[in-house]
């Protein structure tokens, strides 16, 4: 029996689900509560595997504190097409990272930071590291031992 592939919006919409729940810390049992459903129910909605009703997603949308506009936008500007949602198109390594366990560590870090000079410096920080890091791959020739010896040194 050939299982029937999820639609690509309803993917992307649990991929949105998934993505808020775990930003606010929220367990799929906690979610699953809270709009009434199992958690197996919720791991289907954010896989894609079962599509959302309207009056559901109007739940998730209040537990998770967002419109539920949210769950449909792919940047601020744009409502949901299917332009992009395949992976091989238009692959986003913001959108893959903000969605990683890093990802959204990093950004619930950051958002508890309300000094905007501590944020600045931070910003400054990450950026030298990630120049420091681009510079020492570029000078780096794995076939030239010297280059590697007088970078360890």
């Amino acid at each position: 029996m050939n299982a029937k592939a999820p639609n690509a919006i309803d993917v992307y919409v649990g991929s949105r689900v998934r993505m808020r729940r775990l930003l606010l810390g929220f367990s799929q049992e906690r979610l699953a509560d809270q709009i009434g459903v199992t958690f197996q129910q919720v791991q289907k909605y954010e896989k894609g595997m079962n599509r959302i009703g309207a009056s559901r997603l109007q739940k998730i949308a209040e537990v998770l504190a967002v419109p539920p506009s949210f769950f449909f936008q792919q940047d601020a500007a744009q409502p949901l097409s299917l332009d992009g949602l395949e992976p091989s198109e238009n692959f986003d390594p913001v959108g893959e990272f903000l969605r990683s366990k890093e990802g959204l560590a990093l950004n619930r870090a950051f958002l508890k930071i309300t000094d905007p000079t501590v944020r600045e410096k931070v910003l400054s920080l990450v950026k030298a590291m990630a120049q420091a890091g681009e510079r020492r791959d570029m000078t780096v020739d794995p076939a030239n031992s010297e280059t590697s010896a007088a970078l360890d040194a």
